[in-house]
């Protein structure tokens, strides 16, 4: 959505799901509402990344803890905002009268900055706002190469659950006392995926080099070519711009999101975009997009 909600789009927020973890990109309001219609739980988040501190990316955060508390979490929350916002979202989390059942974690990044999770990192890179912003890639580690077998059997690995074993890059030990290792029978690691969040700017070097060789991109698309100046004067950008940005970077999917109320007809937006990128889709509420693993 844009900074104002609609009856066709909320404001932003974006739930990326690893397995049986959230991790929440944003949090506007009624972002909690959203996730129920989407079968998703507040209580799976494990950490929200807050862009910048413009209200419609964050007044919603301060009602999902409280329902998350309500909901008897225990498990502490990261929540992650650009340098010097700390003490300005601790204060906004303890405005509401509840009693916190679990401990939030609040830090800050900057640009150039790294969070380290389960199989996977979160690099930044500043937003172009006027405001402390930043645009988020999440990056998955590499994941072991594909399994000769015949090799493995040469080597007098028997197929069943050794053969997985050495699929999850471990060793595996046989009679005699011979251990195969993985190298011996794995072809190269297969690259993890990449998604990139950055809302709310102008179009800059920093997120083509943030976002290098995604899966997918979901950038600010505030305006259309018409409004070009407007874009600049308010820090955001054109749907041209993020297909610019997306070619630059060679990505293999651009998402136009934060787009303007005043476009309850995004063809126009998606047609100037493809343009440039056609690899390209408009986000609409509740959309979901599965990103493959490399190699299947």
């Amino acid at each position: 959505g844009g900074s104002v909600p609609s009856p066709l789009r909320a404001l932003p927020s974006l739930a990326l799901k690893r397995g049986g973890e959230i991790l929440l990109f944003d949090c506007g309001e009624g972002t909690q509402a959203q996730m129920l219609r989407a079968g998703l739980s507040p209580l799976k988040v494990g950490a929200v990344f807050l862009s910048h501190l413009h209200g419609d990316h964050f007044l919603g955060l301060a009602g999902m803890v409280q329902t998350m508390s309500l909901f008897g979490r225990t498990q502490p929350l990261r929540i992650y905002v650009p340098e010097g916002e700390r003490e300005r979202v601790e204060t906004f989390l303890t405005l509401p009268h509840y009693t916190p059942t679990f401990e939030m974690r609040v830090e800050e990044l900057s640009g150039g900055g790294e969070v380290r999770g389960n199989g996977y990192r979160i690099l930044t890179s500043p937003l172009k706002h006027g405001v402390e912003g930043l645009a988020f890639s999440l990056e998955e580690s590499p994941r072991p190469g594909r399994l000769d077998p015949r090799k493995a059997v040469e080597l007098g690995v028997p197929p069943g659950p050794s053969f997985s074993l050495l699929k999850a890059g471990k060793p595996v030990s046989l009679p005699g006392g011979r251990e195969v290792k993985p190298e011996e029978v794995l072809g190269p690691p297969l690259p993890g995926r990449k998604v990139v969040y950055a809302v709310d700017t102008r179009p800059s070097e920093e997120t083509v080099a943030l976002a290098s060789g995604a899966d997918v991109l979901v950038h600010d698309s505030m305006f259309g070519e018409e409004l070009a100046e407007k874009a600049r004067e308010r820090g955001h950008s054109t749907s041209s711009e993020a297909a610019w940005v997306a070619r630059e970077a060679g990505v293999k999917l651009l998402v136009l999101t934060h787009l303007s109320p005043r476009y309850r007809e995004t063809s126009k937006l998606l047609e100037q975009a493809r343009r440039i990128f056609p690899h390209t889709v408009v986000a609409e509420d509740l959309m979901v997009l599965e990103v493959p693993l490399a190699g299947g």
